[in-house]
């Protein structure tokens, strides 16, 4: 977050810190803009950690500007995709702990004085993600459409001579008929719950640490399918062999639709500590 309590001119410069690690490589970082084109990325030391920084202006970085700035989607894409390049740079080669985007502060000293007060928790985290991924899990269940409840009867005939009043008892039927529908419905929604519990106790099982995350509504694209999992784990890079094989395991035996992203930097997993 930008360093609040801070009256910039359109002049000041700010310092934009993209994340922490441990002796970074310089050259991992050789041909990377950063998120403005005319600023170098630097490090800057603050005891026995360094921080990947780049100067930039102040005023692009007020929260009037950067609100508007986020709510430009192609805006929002291109510095997301600009931090996360620099965060991956340094995390190819040491573990990484990222900062949120636009972390600021006023100036170097401000910056190495509240990066210091971090130092626990930065070396906690650090050893926490030493030698491990983060992957991300999304359950997806068939979500089959739903049968006509209503019977033969009470439908509206397709022709005049096919008119007639319900057969006797079609009421009842077709209460019992919609009665069936929705029963069935619910015994869908709790296998998927049960598959979904399954898969993440599955993962917990492999991980070090697991997160679940909040369900994302179905998009138009997934019509018929209905998230029953989002989640996310902390797998070390040991293990990999392993999640494949479990990944294997699962989709064949629960035959849910069972989708799988990573590796990652550990974004998820270090503010934990």
């Amino acid at each position: 977050m930008t360093e609040r309590g801070i009256e910039r001119t359109a002049e000041e410069c700010a310092l934009y810190v993209f994340a922490v690690c441990q002796a970074p490589d310089p050259a991992a970082f050789v041909g990377l803009r950063g998120v403005v084109e005319c600023e170098p990325l630097r490090r800057l030391r603050f005891g026995e950690l360094t921080a990947i920084v780049q100067t930039v202006r102040a005023a692009d970085f007020t929260d009037e500007v950067w609100n508007a700035r986020m709510s430009d989607r192609d805006e929002l894409e291109r510095y997301a995709r600009a931090h996360h390049d620099v965060v991956s740079a340094a995390a190819a080669s040491r573990p990484t702990v990222p900062l949120p985007m636009a972390t600021l502060y006023h100036d170097e000293e401000r910056a190495r004085t509240a990066l210091l007060d971090e130092t626990g928790r930065f070396r906690a985290a650090l050893e926490r993600i030493a030698g491990h991924d983060e992957w991300g899990v999304k359950v997806y269940a068939a979500e089959a459409p739903a049968p006509d409840p209503t019977p033969a009867a009470l439908r509206p005939a397709e022709t005049p001579a096919a008119r007639s009043r319900p057969a006797p008892g079609a009421g009842l039927a077709y209460l019992e008929r919609k009665r069936g529908v929705q029963a069935r419905r619910e015994r869908r929604h709790e296998d998927a719950l049960r598959v979904a519990e399954a898969v993440d106790a599955s993962f917990r099982a492999v991980a070090a640490a697991g997160r679940r995350l909040r369900l994302h509504a179905s998009e138009p694209s997934e019509k018929g399918r209905v998230q029953v999992l989002n989640a996310t784990y902390l797998v070390g890079e040991h293990r990999k062999a392993e999640l494949g094989e479990l990944i294997r395991t699962l989709r064949d035996s629960t035959r849910a639709q069972i989708d799988v992203s990573g590796p990652w930097v550990p974004y998820s997993f270090v503010g934990e500590v």
